[in-house]
């Protein structure tokens, strides 16, 4: 398997695919692509390589996957729905739903606070949009806490899965931009910054060399 990605650093797309990976346990080569670059450019233009034009993309033989949710779900059918799904028929369901929520939505959150895990922004000024979206996961987070969490893990549905991998730019960005939460949803935040394969890629993004500017300020 081949993984293509952008920027550890700001990619919050990149950081779902490579979770998912990560969390199938099948081995994968990985290719980083900073964005904002010529050569990212030539990549979105070479479908050998990044036929969507989009990140992240898996590679699995000739059989091409993109978009988070569909590399969850490719990877789930190899390895096993329940390594990223609830048992529970009530908890699944709620999983895949609030899932497809972060997938399809919280658009004001992605453009105003985009994802920088080098930085924190304490005094950054949340519009009433952002708050608004801020509120609804909060929300989310909370119900998938007090239904189902605590049952073999600290995250949402008990063990880390692919709510959780959905969600993790989310974490990141209430890290960056010291979003106020519930104390439900700050233990979660903190959990999921532990987890091991979410250190690992902050170190990668720590490693990189490169910055954009229109993130750094």
């Amino acid at each position: 398997m081949k993984l293509v990605i952008g920027n550890k650093r700001y990619s919050s797309w990149s950081l779902r695919g490579w979770l998912a990976i990560r969390q199938s346990g099948l081995a994968f080569d990985e290719v980083v692509i900073p964005m904002d670059t010529p050569e990212f450019a030539a990549a979105k233009a070479d479908a050998s390589l990044m036929p969507s034009g989009t990140v992240p993309v898996l590679w699995d033989g000739d059989v091409v996957v993109w978009e988070s949710l569909a590399i969850i779900d490719w990877l789930a059918d190899r390895v096993g729905r329940d390594v990223f799904w609830p048992k529970d028929d009530a908890a699944r369901a709620l999983a895949r739903s609030i899932a497809a929520e972060m997938h399809a939505g919280f658009i004001n959150l992605r453009r105003h606070c985009p994802m920088n895990t080098g930085q924190t922004y304490p005094a950054f000024a949340l519009t009433p949009e952002v708050e608004r979206d801020i509120g609804r996961i909060d929300a989310l987070w909370r119900e998938a806490l007090h239904g189902f969490g605590g049952n073999g893990g600290p995250y949402l549905f008990g063990a880390f899965g692919a709510a959780d991998i959905m969600y993790a730019p989310v974490v990141t960005r209430f890290h960056t931009y010291d979003v106020p939460l519930s104390d439900a949803s700050e233990a979660y935040v903190n959990a999921v910054l532990a987890h091991p394969f979410m250190q690992d890629w902050y170190a990668g993004a720590e490693a990189e060399d490169w910055r954009l500017d229109r993130i750094e300020f």
